[in-house]
């Protein structure tokens, strides 16, 4: 039994500028500092493929898919709103990040990997239902989450958001459905500036202030989810992994280090072991400066892989 690390060359197509922070060289740094470390060799490497039609419209609405579709340009950029853009990659890419979710739980569920990370772009936890935002255009963790209750038949399926962002889209998507419990942290207040109050009662909701300490940051955490986690008993764990809450990180103002997501992911993985044998299927988020973002992830992935 390993972790699966899903990856795709065709992941770095989509380019939305030298400038956008959202860029393909987040991947290349991971995946070079795994090499580095070695990590990479104790992984099951998986190629995804793209989602189906029927797969994305599990969440999406047929109306909006096929907007994107007419939006997606033969050359040159169309953006979506001010910080997403589409270029000709754009949605081969994002099918893809879609599939890799899909075939992750699949994986899990069926014994093949203990464990799986995602390793894809573009992110997802922005996208609403019926809209593309936040670098995103397809919700890949609820998803996951759809193929898990209805293909997988599970009943009960926890979501957690750890990005220094709301997952507005998730919450947008998930939001009132009994069958899963969505714990998140972000920083508050901040982008996207939505769906944080009178929220439905599956959503727990832990907004941060800037310049919170580590200290404080687990506190709550800690004081915010396990209670609600341990009374849900998840029989599947799904992460929306963003690591741009590092103190280091560009589009953010949290204090967290790189020894904090390995607190995170230990607190995750003890659920799991309690609860959803073990199963995790965690996807890349936000994250922006390389090298605390490579870091992070690398931290994350130990914890996953001493999963047996």
């Amino acid at each position: 039994m390993t972790t699966a690390f899903f990856s795709h060359d065709d992941f770095m197509r989509h380019n939305m500028g030298p400038e956008h922070p959202e860029s393909p060289e987040r991947l290349a740094a991971i995946i070079s500092y795994l090499a580095d470390t070695g990590l990479d060799q104790r992984l099951d490497w998986v190629r995804p493929e793209e989602a189906t039609r029927d797969q994305l419209l599990m969440v999406h609405p047929e109306k909006y898919l096929h907007q994107l579709d007419l939006m997606q340009p033969t050359r040159g950029r169309v953006f979506t709103d001010p910080d997403t853009a589409m270029m000709p990659d754009t949605l081969r890419a994002a099918r893809l990040a879609a599939g890799a979710n899909v075939q992750a739980v699949d994986m899990v569920m069926s014994s093949q990997v203990t464990n799986a990370f995602v390793c894809a772009r573009p992110p997802g936890h922005h996208a609403e239902r019926s809209k593309s935002m936040g670098f995103c255009f397809y919700n890949n963790v609820a998803i996951a989450a759809m193929r898990a209750l209805t293909f997988h038949h599970l009943e009960r399926v926890a979501i957690i958001d750890f990005d220094v962002h709301q997952g507005n889209g998730t919450v947008d998507i998930v939001g009132g459905d009994e069958r899963i419990l969505m714990c998140s942290s972000f920083q508050h207040p901040f982008y996207p500036h939505s769906h944080v109050h009178r929220q439905a009662g599956n959503i727990v909701n832990i907004p941060i202030a800037a310049d919170c300490s580590s200290e404080e940051y687990r506190q709550r955490v800690q004081d915010g989810w396990m209670e609600r986690l341990n009374d849900f008993k998840p029989q599947l764990i799904l992460i929306s992994a963003g690591f741009d809450a590092h103190r280091l990180d560009p589009m953010a103002e949290l204090n967290l280090e790189t020894d904090d997501y390995r607190w995170l992911t230990e607190l995750i993985v003890g659920v799991a072991h309690e609860h959803s044998n073990d199963r995790i299927i965690s996807t890349l988020e936000g994250g922006y400066h390389l090298r605390a973002l490579a870091e992070s992830v690398n931290a994350h992935l130990e914890v996953l892989d001493s999963v047996y």
